[in-house]
């Protein structure tokens, strides 16, 4: 496993606490915390659920990938959207620049944990259950992750624990 913690980079579901769990371990590192759906957003002038109700999925997915693969930061948490995994340049950089934790939670509680998908600005395709979009996902989290982090019966205080104690280890 890699050490490079000039950045670490939450990647994982919609739902597993990327946002939270990165503001709170920014805090405790001393780092500054990065919110990739609020770069896009900034960058675009746009809701991401706005991106895929006009653009559509794909365009989205290519935004995504570009305004990732353009993230120069340096002692930063920085917390990607769920669908950050499709775009290949994305996660290289990401890689280059950080250590990559996935942040892995089973699916019975991560559809406790959502309310509405669409307002979450969650990348569905026509038919797509949640299901089906873990099944899909799971494999490339896996890929790219240096570190996966269960969330399995976790608070924040213990999985940003578990975080920690994987990046000294």
């Amino acid at each position: 496993m890699k050490n490079n913690t000039e950045n670490i980079v939450l990647i994982g579901m919609p739902g597993v606490g990327k946002s939270t769990i990165g503001v709170v371990l920014a805090k405790i590192l001393g780092y500054q915390f990065v919110d990739a759906d609020l770069v896009i957003q900034e960058k675009t002038g746009r809701l991401l659920k706005d991106i895929i109700a006009e653009d559509g999925i794909e365009e989205f997915v290519k935004i995504e990938n570009e305004v990732n693969a353009s993230i120069d930061t340096r002692k930063a948490v920085i917390a990607t959207g769920g669908s950050v995994v499709y775009g290949t340049e994305a996660m290289e950089h990401l890689s280059e620049i950080g250590t990559v934790v996935y942040l892995e939670l089973e699916l019975p509680a991560l559809s406790r944990r959502l309310g509405s998908l669409k307002q979450r600005g969650v990348v569905l395709k026509k038919g797509q259950t949640l299901k089906d979009l873990y099944n899909e996902r799971t494999p490339l989290y896996k890929k790219y992750a240096d570190i996966i982090i269960s969330e399995h019966h976790c608070t924040i205080k213990k999985t940003v624990d578990k975080i920690i104690k994987e990046l000294e280890g």
